[in-house]
């Protein structure tokens, strides 16, 4: 990796799992930091369990040093229920990297899945076997490991072509 590194958290928000993993990237290459599940007391009200993933996630950001994050957003599903609580999950997850300071960055889980696999209905077994060969350092105790490396890798990914657009853009509009 060279200078322009930049280090990536990938967060795949959940209640009962929250998985986060982080990347380095310098545009072309990739390289695994770390990766781990934040699991908030199941036992606890809902307001407490919050506060822990929000803790918890605050506490990954401390001490690995991101300088982006990137975050799956939700999904409807058929219990609306579970879709509010998931909701609720996915503010604690946004407002950790946002109170320190990151860029926040969202991402379908389909275009996820096809950023990393090429196919948008991947499976997860084809999700964790993608991270394993572009990630061949990763290790990923379970599937949320894998899914928050694979948000980061998407990001790493879609950022390069955000910035080459940006770059166009600009030297369009100078000419």
């Amino acid at each position: 990796m060279n200078g322009r590194t930049i280090r990536i958290i990938g967060i795949d928000p959940g209640l009962r799992r929250t998985g986060w993993g982080i990347v380095e990237s310098d545009g072309v290459r990739l390289g695994y930091v770390a990766s781990g599940v934040i699991t908030p007391p199941k036992d606890d009200d809902l307001a407490y369990r919050l506060s822990a993933l929000f803790d918890a996630v605050t506490s990954v950001i401390q001490s690995f040093s991101p300088s982006e994050a990137a975050v799956e957003e939700t999904f409807v599903n058929e219990n609306p229920r579970s879709t509010l609580k998931l909701g609720q999950a996915r503010g604690a997850v946004l407002l950790a990297p946002a109170r320190l300071g990151l860029r926040v960055a969202e991402y379908t889980p389909n275009l996820i899945k096809k950023s990393v696999t090429g196919a948008g209905h991947a499976e997860k077994q084809q999700i964790q076997a993608m991270i394993g060969f572009l990630l061949p350092k990763a290790t990923f105790g379970c599937a949320d490991e894998a899914d928050a490396l694979a948000i980061a890798i998407t990001h790493a990914h879609h950022r390069v072509s955000r910035q080459r657009l940006a770059a166009v853009a600009t030297k369009v509009a100078s000419t």
